[in-house]
């Protein structure tokens, strides 16, 4: 899948860069997982004990074409000019099967973005940049994704780019502590 680039019509707010996942860029990957699974249980279905143990190598699938080809993409925005002092600050995936009833379906997974950026505009940014390129595939109409019902920043910026609740999932996420956790279903029609 190629990168085609995106005219943001709202500057970005912080300079940040957002390419491709590359293979050198596992382990900062790993890194930038590891902390928000650890900071925001609620907010994804893994757990920060079970993905700790993983080695930077096993997300693989998270680049392009990955997962046997489940994988679309996955987008990485870096902060700092400077090649050896960037850091990795944000990350989208695309899914999809290749079953054919299903196929026009892509799915948004695994969107994060560093605590001390969030409210800044690069999840915005990420989000924008791929759904360019899922309109770029001529199979694809529709995506989806799920959201912590009460992660509220998120859900106005899936909203904001014209994503709309479809329904919700009560209980989705058990916490170690036994809380249970809503998630709100929402799509989007590409064409």
């Amino acid at each position: 899948m190629t990168d085609p680039g995106l005219t943001n019509p709202h500057p970005p707010l912080i300079d940040c860069a957002i390419r491709l996942l590359r293979e050198t860029d596992l382990a900062a990957y790993k890194k930038l997982r590891d902390g928000m699974l650890a900071g925001h249980p609620e907010a994804f279905t893994s757990d920060a004990a079970s993905e700790l143990s993983r080695d930077a190598e096993s997300y693989r699938g998270r680049l392009s074409g990955g997962g046997g080809g489940a994988n679309l993409f996955t987008l990485v925005a870096w902060q700092g000019s400077d090649a050896r002092q960037a850091e990795m600050v944000g990350a989208i995936s695309c899914e999809h099967e290749a079953r054919v009833k299903v196929r026009h379906v892509a799915h948004i997974v695994g969107m994060m973005v560093s605590d001390r950026l969030q409210g800044q505009g690069v999840g915005r940014q990420l989000l924008e940049r791929a759904l360019k390129m899922l309109r770029g595939e001529p199979v694809l109409e529709l995506v989806t994704l799920s959201v912590t019902a009460s992660n509220t920043a998120a859900v106005r910026l899936y909203e904001r780019c014209g994503f709309r609740r479809y329904g919700r999932l009560e209980g989705a996420i058990k916490l170690p502590d036994g809380r249970l956790v809503d998630k709100d279903l929402m799509c989007l029609r590409l064409r």
